[in-house]
């Protein structure tokens, strides 16, 4: 019987950040926003400005994490940043006043550049050189399917416990479902093991270059297609975050509640089904995956905006706009990894993805802003001219600059 690679190793402790600690700590925010402002007779608007700073922290971070993890152990690095992201869960528990929540906005922001943002895409990209973008769809797709889970378990602690009951449970979740995993799993490179990348002998015999060549960082960053890629995931994300006001958007076309929600729970499973099959369709063709990102993206921010005519045509737009939402976080490591290559992708991809957190937490609170000043129907219109712009930009470099 052959034997498996232990890069599905490293998939198990990727794919267990994004569901427990990404899953929570993201994708169950929201839940804890009235429990606790009621409780400590704090503003909800001021409370949430913890996930700001969640971003803004994330986004500092990244500035320097890529040379962090490319001089220091990742094994490390990860293990420590999941165990502080389960402490921060305890303390919140017992915290009192609103500084706290910021000061844990701000750790949480300093972790999550690691776990969310970096250590997902270069750990991969280190361990597998075949099918690393179904791997990465996968992985990716845990904070959703977290997020799924985890908020009726929370509501459920909160509603029978209190809030900070469910803070406390799910600190205990990560540092003992996650924390142990990675310090005893993870490895830095596939030489640790005494083993090539997964799929390395493949590509290397298909490929003109060796699998592991690519740009320095320093030529990467004087290319113009750079800072291009850099707009790519700016527009990328700020067109995803639209996803929060797409029950709005339905409601104001004289749609339920109901109906609304119907919409808003397609787009999260197309999300989804998104990250894994985008993932597939770039282990083919990364030109490939830049068009059916963009590509579905817009036709369902269309379908959304001709939704008015039946509910069934806003659900299936709902569907299609969370592949786009799925490209933030697949398309972009991917097509980074395309045009530079491998050699120096964590301080590479580290710069490019600064502009996620920068477009995520630019767009949270522009597109409400605009929708007031405009309509729900102009920001999906805009939505739809970034999406353009971004596939554009992602088939330009494709075309100009492809190293692998």
């Amino acid at each position: 019987m052959k034997k498996l690679h232990y890069g599905y190793a490293i998939v198990l402790c990727q794919f267990l950040n994004m569901f427990i600690i990404v899953g929570l700590v993201m994708s169950c925010a929201g839940i804890f926003y009235r429990p606790v402002s009621e409780d400590l007779g704090i503003d909800i608007g001021k409370f949430g400005l913890y996930m700001s700073f969640n971003f803004l922290f994330s986004t500092l971070t990244l500035s320097f994490a890529g040379r962090l993890m490319e001089r220091y152990s990742a094994r490390i690095l990860l293990t420590v940043c999941s165990a502080v992201a389960g402490c921060v869960f305890l303390a919140m528990s017992r915290f009192t006043t609103l500084w706290e929540f910021y000061a844990a906005g701000t750790l949480f922001g300093i972790t999550l550049a690691f776990l969310l943002y970096l250590g997902l895409p270069t750990m991969l990209n280190r361990w597998f050189k075949a099918r690393m973008g179904v791997f990465i769809g996968i992985c990716s797709a845990g904070s959703g399917i977290g997020g799924v889970l985890f908020n009726p378990l929370g509501g459920w602690l909160i509603t029978e416990y209190g809030w900070r009951t469910a803070y406390f449970v799910f600190g205990l979740m990560i540092l003992v479902l996650v924390t142990p995993v990675l310090a005893l799993l993870l490895r830095d490179y596939p030489k640790d093991k005494g083993l090539e990348p997964y799929g390395a002998s493949e590509v290397q015999t298909k490929a003109t270059t060796p699998a592991n060549e690519g740009m320095d960082y320093v030529q990467a960053v004087r290319m113009p297609i750079f800072y291009g890629l850099v707009v790519f995931a700016f527009l990328m994300n700020a067109a995803a975050t639209l996803n929060v006001f797409l029950p709005s958007y339905v409601q104001s076309v004289d749609f339920s509640l109901e109906e609304a929600s119907f919409v808003a729970s397609a787009a999260m499973v197309g999300v989804t089904v998104g990250k894994v099959g985008l993932g597939a369709i770039n282990d083919r063709n990364t030109l490939a995956g830049v068009i059916a990102t963009a590509g579905l993206g817009i036709a369902g921010l269309l379908l959304l905006l001709s939704g008015h005519v039946h509910i069934i045509l806003s659900i299936t737009g709902g569907f299609l706009f969370g592949w786009a939402y799925a490209g933030v976080s697949v398309q972009t490591p991917l097509l980074v990894r395309s045009v530079f290559g491998s050699k120096n992708y964590a301080r590479i991809y580290s710069n490019v993805s600064m502009a996620i957190a920068i477009g995520g937490a630019v767009a949270a609170g522009g597109w409400g802003l605009l929708a007031d000043a405009t309509s729900f129907r102009f920001i999906l219109w805009a939505g739809i001219f970034f999406l353009l712009i971004s596939g554009i930009i992602g088939i330009y470099a494709l075309r100009r600059n492809r190293i692998v």
